[in-house]
């Protein structure tokens, strides 16, 4: 249900400013959203197993605070990750 330490490491390579920038948002939201994914294709297969869907709800609810930090931080930046990520509004 977790993400590889390979995929954690191609999202920080992706979304990165920076070499080793794992602490800024848009890296932040990408890996929230990596395993946001990976814990939706969970359920495909595991529709009752409510107590992985409370964290997945803890996941998003994280996900869209820190989207609103960055929103209201630099707006610019927030178009950028909603549309590289294709998170809808």
């Amino acid at each position: 249900m977790s993400i590889t330490a390979e995929d954690k490491a191609r999202v920080i390579k992706e979304f990165g400013t920076k070499e080793g920038d794992t602490g800024s948002p848009e890296v932040q939201i990408a890996i929230l959203t990596t395993r946001i994914t990976a814990l939706t294709e969970h359920f495909k297969t595991h529709a009752k197993d409510n107590h992985s869907r409370r964290g997945l709800l803890k996941l998003v609810a994280q996900r869209r605070k820190l989207l609103d930090y960055l929103r209201g931080k630099e707006e610019a930046r927030y178009q950028e990750v909603i549309k590289r990520l294709g998170i809808r509004r």
